[in-house]
């Protein structure tokens, strides 16, 4: 898997985290902490996730 692939999946997993939270109605601290690695994750690899929230 070479970077560019590596980053898809990143920011695919990043996303659907994002839509499970916003599916969410009540709190779900391991679902925020997934988030925040994720986002540190994609940060490490250049990638802005601003762009992903909405």
């Amino acid at each position: 898997m070479n970077q560019l692939e590596m980053i898809n999946n990143e920011i695919n997993f990043y996303v659907n985290l994002l839509r499970i939270k916003a599916a969410e109605t009540g709190t779900n601290l391991e679902l925020d902490y997934q988030l925040k690695v994720q986002e540190n994750k994609l940060h490490a690899l250049g990638v802005n996730t601003d762009n992903f929230k909405p």
